[in-house]
């Protein structure tokens, strides 16, 4: 989760400096919430995808289970108008790609220590 969080949010956010969807796309109510920050990629996302896709590695039915909220977490953040659904697509592969690099951190570390 880590890593996708500092990759989605210091690294990608500053390079892509989208705005947030317009605001008259949402309720009254959660207009006040939205974050000032870029809009892409999700960081929501990407840290529930990553700790999905990072605990589907080792337990791939508890992966399946952390699935559900990871994915009720990227529909809320398009619900509220936080983000567009491409920034919640980002936050996927973000994820995904943080989960696998941790995954393959130890076999690589080794590989360059010999």
């Amino acid at each position: 989760m880590a890593v996708a969080e500092v990759a989605s949010n210091c690294v990608l956010k500053q390079v892509w400096n989208r705005r947030r969807p317009p605001k008259d796309w949402i309720s009254q109510e959660e207009v006040h919430d939205r974050p000032e920050s870029s809009s892409f990629p999700s960081g929501h996302t990407a840290a529930g995808v990553a700790f999905s896709a990072a605990v589907a590695g080792v337990w791939p039915w508890a992966g399946g289970l952390c699935a559900v909220p990871a994915v009720v977490v990227a529909i809320e953040r398009v619900h509220t108008g936080a983000h567009y659904p491409s920034d919640v697509a980002g936050g996927v592969i973000v994820g995904v790609a943080a989960a696998v690099l941790v995954h393959r951190a130890p076999r690589l570390a080794a590989r360059l220590l010999r």
